[in-house]
């Protein structure tokens, strides 16, 4: 048992960190602080560290270049958002545990039990949703996270396509 805190603890580390120097370069430099909707958008989504993957064994994202492509949208961040959860309605292993205007927080429990954390981000100027998925136990995910995002981005683009055809 204290192995598994003491192997949590750099991960809690490194997610203090980038917070902070993400706070202090918002402070820091004018240009972010500005009240532009668009500037936000694009900065909040240049520095947001929730889409990051500290462990890559067992976390894909659409940010990095060995990620994923991001889900792509037209229209608001309102459709955006009603086609994000009608594509995760089709997967019965899919619970929204937390939502706003622009960020969704979901869990998806495995057949075995464990539960993968999956973050989608709305940003509306670039008419994409970015997303991190990661596994909320061990080390490694066996391509699940990898091929459940594969799945969820399939099944996006096809609602995307219905709800254009509308």
């Amino acid at each position: 048992m204290h192995q598994r805190h003491a192997s949590k603890m750099p991960l809690k580390i490194a997610v203090l960190l980038t917070t902070t120097i993400s706070a202090l370069m918002m402070t820091a430099q004018p240009a972010f602080a500005a009240d532009n909707t668009a500037t936000k958008t694009a900065t909040n989504m240049a520095i947001n560290p929730l889409l990051n993957c500290s462990l890559p064994s067992n976390c894909v994202n659409s940010r990095t270049s060995s990620g994923l492509a991001p889900l792509r949208f037209v229209g608001t961040a309102a459709q955006g958002l009603a086609m994000l959860k009608t594509t995760l309605a089709s997967f019965p292993e899919a619970r929204i545990k937390q939502e706003d205007d622009s960020t969704v927080k979901t869990i998806f429990s495995t057949p075995i039990g464990f539960k993968d954390d999956v973050i989608f981000l709305i940003d509306v100027q670039q008419q994409q949703i970015d997303f991190q998925s990661h596994s909320g136990f061990g080390l490694y995910d066996f391509g699940k996270n990898r091929s459940r995002m594969q799945a969820v981005s399939t099944r996006f683009a096809e609602v995307a396509a219905a709800a254009g055809a509308k």
